[in-house]
Order: C-alpha cells, then structure tokens, then sequence
C-alpha cells in the first residue's frame, strides 16, 4: 500500500512539472530565437511597446541656432510727423473769430473777408511705426524692408541686448522691398549669411522679429515654396514662402535655417483677416546680399526695362499663339513709345530668348530683362504667327525715380 502511494506521489510531481514546462517553454524558446515572441503571452515591456520618437532621428530643440542668430536681429521704431485733416469749417477765418478757435492768433481782431492768419498752421500728429532689421556687418550696416522705413522722420534701432541708437538710412530700393541703415555703436552682434539657392521646400526655417513690439520673438516653420511673385511687394520679388508666423512687427526681421544661417528677410504675409494664416513671405537672402552691396557702396539701383506686360502659358494662350509646345512667356500688352514697341514687339508675341538666356516663364523674363544695361543693344528671339524672329531691344532704365540713394 505504501508503494502504490509512492508511485502516485512519482505521477503526480511529473504532471506537475510537464504543466509548468508546457508554460514557461514558450517563454525560453522566443529568447532563444526558436520562434517569434508571438506564440508567447504578450509580456508589458516599456522598452519595446513606445514607439521611437521622431525627434530622435534629428534634434529636439533649435535653441542653438537661435542663439547664434537673436542677438543680430534688431527692433526698429520710426516716426513721422503728419498734418491733422480738419472739419472744412475750420479753414474758414470767419468761423474761426466767431467760435473762438484756441488754434487763431487773431487774438479777438477781425481777419478781414477771405484773410487767413498767415502764422497759423495746421496741427500735426506724429505716428508711430514698428519693425525689424538684421545686423549684417560689424561696421553697423542693418537690412531691412524699404516699406519700414519709407518717407519716416526718425528711425531708432533696439539691440538684443538693449542698447539703443539712432540710425541713418543709407540707401532704399522699392522694386526689392529693401534697405540699409547704419548704426553707430560698436562690438555689434553680426549674423550669418546663408544661401537662399541651397533651400529646399520642406526645409526648417525659423522666423524672428519683433511682432507687435514683442521683441525677440521666434516662430517656426518649413519652406513652403520657392520663387513666388505677384504679391505686390516688389514686382522683381523672388519670394520664399513659408509658414512660420510672421505679423506685423515682424517686417525686416530674419527668416533662419536650422543652422542659424540668415537666409530670407521677412517681408509679408497673405491675409484676408489682417492676422497670420500661415503664408508669409521673405526676402531671398542671395538677391537681398546683392542690392545691400550696390547701396552701402553709394551706387544707384540700375535695371532694365523693355515695356512689356508678361503673362503665363496657358493652354488657351498656346492655342491662341499657335505655339502648341515649347517654353516662353506671352506678351500681353506692349507699351506705347516703349523700347519693345521701337524694335517690333507686338501683342501676342511669344518670347523664348533674351539675350541668349533661354525664357522658361514670365518671373525668368522679367528678371532677366531687369538684369540688362540700359542703352545697350540686346537679342530678343519671339514666335509669332508660325515662325521665329529675332529683335534688337535696346532698353531703357526701369522707374529710374524710385531707386533712391
């Protein structure tokens, strides 16, 4: 009887070790590398359930290259002194006596019929504007938006690090929307140029400002498009789209690459509400290098201009043009006595080349067409009516007016 109850004490603990094998060996078999852990209960591993972040692959802050950048982006006030418009009453003298008008100095006399107090002016208000600039030379030269400081009294340029000075416009060019001041103050913080070819649509940029007067501000965005016109801003305006907040305030200030290299001036936004949506627009840093250049050397902004009015290629145009493949842009109107109209250009020309620089689109011709001397004699290939000429243009120089020193 004994026996019998060992030997079911012996069956026993085998079953039980066989239960415990059947659950652990799953267990051992997936470390192993006998079968995938599936066949296993699932186990709770922190480690392994998170998903590897995405800023793992990169870098979990740009405050480097903020620091980099900041302390050469400045905050710029300007004002300007205005004459008041007054109720139309106020101009008679004759009102002016009878009511006693603090602003006369009649001094209770009698002006006379249709005389006026010839010491009296009219009162004036002074308004106020903000906006920003990047120090780009330690010589104290500052860029920034010709619509910032345009036709101002005073300009007072803030340092990041809160030093204050008056600054000097040295030159403006309206076509670009830029302009340069200076500054006289010395050990200046200096930012680094960059290159506007070498973005990409999609790239990192961070845009820093002074919006609504809220100095060193810094928000941040992609690349959204390259090579954007016809915001009214500046007809040669070769734009960087992005989405990274700019509002008012912000007009001048830098638009950054990850590195905290300056690559755009802020210009603009697109806006049916008066606040940011998502579209702004900055200045390449590549054609803005080269008008600071022409300006700080004294130099006078000098383009080409032939008279045409440029239009896209669009299906109906071809089909109008008779020029069904190929690339060009559509002349849409010439202007009267214009260089064009002197050598033969007409309406509905299309044109392919100008001086040899093959035309891909509207933005290319006028931008090559800036780039001519004025006075010289240049190479203009059109289509028209089923065959190619070729014309001499000899422009002239663009809204001489505008480009100020």
């Amino acid at each position: 009887m004994q026996r019998f109850r060992k030997s079911i004490k012996k069956v026993l603990q085998l079953l039980l070790f066989s239960a415990i094998m059947v659950l652990v060996a799953p267990y051992v078999l997936s470390t192993l590398g006998f079968y995938p852990a599936s066949h296993a209960e699932a186990k709770p591993r922190s480690d392994a359930a998170a998903p590897t972040p995405i800023a793992s692959c990169g870098v979990y802050s740009y405050a480097d290259s903020v620091a980099i950048a900041a302390p050469a982006v400045v905050s710029i006030k300007t004002s300007k002194e205005v004459s008041i418009d007054q109720n139309p009453l106020l101009q008679d003298p004759i009102f002016r006596y009878f009511f006693n008008d603090p602003n006369s100095n009649n001094q209770g006399e009698w002006p006379g019929p249709g005389k006026s107090d010839p010491n009296e002016q009219a009162p004036k208000e002074t308004l106020q504007g903000l906006g920003s600039g990047v120090i780009v030379d330690e010589k104290g030269y500052v860029l920034t938006n010709n619509h910032v400081v345009k036709d101002v009294d005073s300009v007072v340029v803030t340092l990041a690090d809160g030093r204050t000075a008056e600054a000097k416009v040295i030159g403006s060019d309206p076509d670009t929307d830029l302009a340069v001041l200076k500054v006289k103050l010395d050990k200046l913080p200096v930012i680094r140029l960059g290159s506007s070819q070498k973005l990409r649509v999609g790239d990192i940029v961070l845009a820093i400002g002074n919006p609504f007067g809220l100095d060193k501000t810094v928000t941040q965005g992609i690349v959204s498009a390259t090579e954007r016109t016809g915001m009214d801003i500046g007809i040669l305006s070769n734009l960087i789209q992005t989405d990274a907040s700019i509002n008012p305030g912000n007009s001048g200030g830098a638009l950054i690459d990850a590195a905290g290299n300056l690559v755009g001036i802020n210009t603009a936004i697109y806006t049916r509400s008066g606040a940011n949506q998502g579209i702004g627009f900055a200045i390449p840093i590549d054609s803005a290098t080269e008008v600071m250049h022409t300006l700080i050397e004294g130099k006078r902004i000098i383009r080409g201009y032939f008279g045409v009015m440029m239009s896209p290629l669009t299906q109906e145009v071809r089909e109008a043009a008779d020029y069904k493949t190929g690339e060009g842009t559509y002349v849409r109107a010439v202007v009267r006595n214009s260089p064009a109209q002197k050598a033969g250009l007409l309406p509905g020309d299309v044109i392919t080349k100008i001086n040899d620089v093959v035309i891909k689109d509207e933005k290319i011709g006028l931008r090559t067409t800036a780039a001519l001397t004025p006075g010289k004699n240049y190479p203009v290939e059109i289509f028209r009516k089923g065959e190619y000429l070729t014309f001499v243009v000899t422009p002239a120089e663009r809204n001489p007016e505008k480009a100020k020193k």
